[in-house]
């Protein structure tokens, strides 16, 4: 059976992608469970198997073929389980996590993450996951382009999935820094009340790549520097350098934190300086209505003898001194620029 089976093909119930390098340089795609079980069998030629987790008949295909541990059969059931690497004598158990911005939803903050696990021995490389995960996909391509890529063995299959999945975060990196450039002239060109709800969400954002991507970061470290029979030295180079890539998105997302920091205290100055602005000008309100209020009260005073009381224009002449007192006032305040 010579049919490529990818991601986005219908795949036929109980039967998962596959992809095969035989012994004699021949690649077979779409095997039968029994033909994966000779595969596994054999111990020979390069095989990579591609499960879909909702497929009751594909996911019993880890227990019944493969014969994995049941810790590690339990945890692809759980979209919970944290990013690790899990040593099981003969081969190995990765689960990372896919990353990116979530479509489903109005929020442009939300991200959407999606478990792979993986199972990595010295000749076969087994994937699971619930649902579509793009570095799957992108290998699968790659392998329908040039199926000699198998040839190189199924650890460098597993270096094409984590390398993709690691590349997810360099555009997601640009948007947040994008974001953070506009909130900044947002806040320069005028104060924004809004903007403080926009800056905790990239602040968030921030934090959450940072969380996802810092145990992927731990598990490529164990890849490259601890030797395992399922890798050779000459692919530790290949998980090294993709290793140097999430040093590097770290560090711009340690760039981007420092940024929206900036632009929260940015934010809280603006802010600090307009309530200082308004208690100015409430406080020169205050000081010009005071001498107001003390000559309305002399002459609301109950003496007879107050001057102006009984002249015909007293009424005018008291609003005549109250402004006067006024101007006077303002003009010092002007003077000392307190205005």
């Amino acid at each position: 059976m010579n049919e490529t089976a990818g991601q986005g093909t219908q795949r036929e119930r109980g039967v998962p992608y596959s992809a095969y390098l035989r012994p004699d340089g021949t690649v077979e795609h779409g095997l039968r469970p029994s033909q994966i079980a000779e595969a596994v069998r054999s111990g020979e030629g390069q095989l990579w198997v591609d499960i879909d987790g909702n497929d009751r008949a594909q996911h019993a295909l880890l227990e019944k073929v493969f014969g994995f541990h049941h810790l590690a059969i339990e945890d692809t059931l759980s979209p919970r389980t944290r990013v690790k690497l899990e040593e099981y004598g003969t081969y190995l158990f990765l689960v990372i996590r896919t990353v990116r911005f979530d479509q489903r939803t109005d929020d442009p903050y939300d991200i959407e993450t999606i478990n792979l696990y993986a199972f990595l021995g010295q000749n076969y490389y087994v994937t699971v996951h619930s649902a579509p995960v793009r570095p799957v996909d992108e290998i699968m391509h790659r392998l329908e382009r040039s199926p000699d890529v198998l040839g190189r063995g199924v650890e460098m299959i597993a270096h094409g999935v984590i390398d993709v999945a690691v590349d997810e975060y360099l555009p997601m990196v640009d948007k947040v820094d994008e974001i953070v450039d506009h909130l900044e002239e947002r806040l320069f060109e005028a104060y924004d009340h809004g903007a403080i709800k926009d800056i905790f969400a990239v602040k968030r954002l921030v934090v959450q790549l940072r969380r996802h991507l810092g145990p992927l970061r731990e598990v490529l470290n164990v890849l490259t520097n601890r030797p395992h029979a399922c890798i050779n030295q000459q692919s530790q180079i290949y998980f090294r350098d993709v290793y140097d890539h999430t040093i590097r998105i770290v560090e711009s997302l340690e760039s981007v934190r420092d940024l929206v920091a900036t632009v929260l205290d940015t934010y809280l100055t603006q802010a600090s300086n307009r309530m200082n602005k308004v208690m100015k000008q409430l406080t020169v309100v205050t000081t010009l209505s005071l001498p107001l209020v003390a000559i309305g009260g002399i002459f609301g005073m109950n003496f007879a003898s107050i001057p102006l009381t009984h002249h015909p224009l007293g009424f005018f002449w008291a609003l005549g001194i109250m402004a006067l007192a006024a101007l006077v006032l303002w003009l010092f305040l002007r003077r000392q620029q307190w205005t």
